[in-house]
């Protein structure tokens, strides 16, 4: 029994690495696409969102299509709750590092001035505990996706329409059109040239590859734990795949963070949400899900909505320098706590 939940946590954390493995090759072509169209980091985040995604998408389109669309509901449920609070504290915790740049890499500043002016800008908010964050994520990023959670609340909460089907997936797929095309549209500046290989176009195809993959191995894996652990596939979405899922970007909000890109670090991960409840909402949608436990599909939906609405709130009425107090980010922290005590003692009573 141990053996064989140590093998299938093996399988799933392999499969996800390869499914984000292959989201990467997919990130590099989208940033120079986001530079050759004069889009801004802010905005330019909706592409990246695409690729940091995608194994979200993957991951619900192979439940739907194994007939195992909990999975796929729990998984999008699930990471959309626990990404803000793990994002914002893993970027809190790499912004303190001495000598990081101010939001700026090195590489984008054109003279030695702005670089000494990032530097002391960024060793101020060092000493302040704050994590730097432009003020516009909030209009261009926060407040679309809260609207996008609304959106998905009035398709499938209201008894006469409850669940997912067909002609919501459609109409998803329309809101992030709109999302993408409003962030799209208001961060345009001027493009750059920019070249393209032959290694940087086959390695996206490769990536597509390991994206499919890793998707499919992903479902086999948490379908096979939830059987050994006796918890529905919806639970082992929310908890397992999730929590899982995350990993990966843990790994790429560091990096992106402590390159100095602190903005692009800091709001990635409302791109990646507003992908995941749209698009990865889609393939869920066409087989048509039926909500079978109301209450911990409302819950669940809920603090997926708390969370931006702090993210939004803490950053709007952020003082001189917008941004995060390390406080704030305790709070997403015990915000997340809070809701694994509401699904342990008052959802699934534990």
């Amino acid at each position: 029994m141990i053996l064989r939940i140590g093998f299938w946590f093996g399988v799933l954390l392999a499969a996800v690495f390869v499914a984000h493995w292959g989201a990467e090759r997919l990130a590099n072509p989208l940033k120079k696409l986001r530079r050759q169209w004069g889009i801004t980091a802010v905005a330019g985040g909706t592409l990246i969102g695409l690729a940091s995604a995608s194994p979200e998408i993957g991951t619900n389109t192979v439940s739907a299509i194994q007939g195992v669309s909990g999975i796929g509901l729990g998984n999008m449920l699930g990471a959309n709750i626990l990404s803000i609070p793990l994002m914002m504290t893993v970027a809190y915790v790499a912004t303190r590092k001495q000598n990081l740049s101010d939001d700026t890499s090195k590489s984008e500043q054109s003279s030695s001035g702005r670089a000494d002016t990032a530097h002391n800008n960024h060793e101020q908010h060092r000493h302040e505990r704050l994590l730097q964050v432009n003020q516009s994520a909030v209009t261009v990023l926060a407040l679309p996706y809260l609207g996008i959670i609304t959106l998905v609340a009035i398709l499938t909460i209201p008894k006469p329409w409850r669940g997912l089907q067909p002609i919501d997936g459609t109409i998803m797929f329309l809101a992030y059109l709109i999302y993408a095309g409003q962030a799209l549209v208001r961060g345009r500046q001027e493009g750059e040239s920019v070249e393209w290989s032959a290694k940087e176009i086959g390695l996206a195809v490769a990536g597509v590859g390991a994206l499919a993959v890793g998707a499919y191995f992903t479902v086999r894996a948490t379908e096979n734990l939830a059987s050994l652990f006796g918890i529905s596939n919806v639970i082992a979405g929310l908890f397992i795949t999730a929590t899982m899922s995350t990993t990966p970007e843990v790994f790429a909000t560091w990096a992106v963070t402590r390159s100095g890109q602190v903005t692009s670090g800091a709001t990635g991960v409302l791109t990646d949400n507003a992908v995941t409840m749209t698009l990865a909402f889609v393939p869920l949608a066409l087989v048509t899900v039926t909500i079978t436990d109301f209450q911990l599909y409302w819950v669940n939906l809920v603090f997926v909505a708390v969370m931006p609405i702090i993210y939004s709130t803490f950053l709007y009425w952020s003082q001189d320098e917008s941004g995060f107090a390390r406080w704030q980010v305790l709070v997403f922290i015990l915000v997340y706590l809070g809701y694994v005590g509401v699904m342990l003692f008052g959802v699934l009573n534990i």
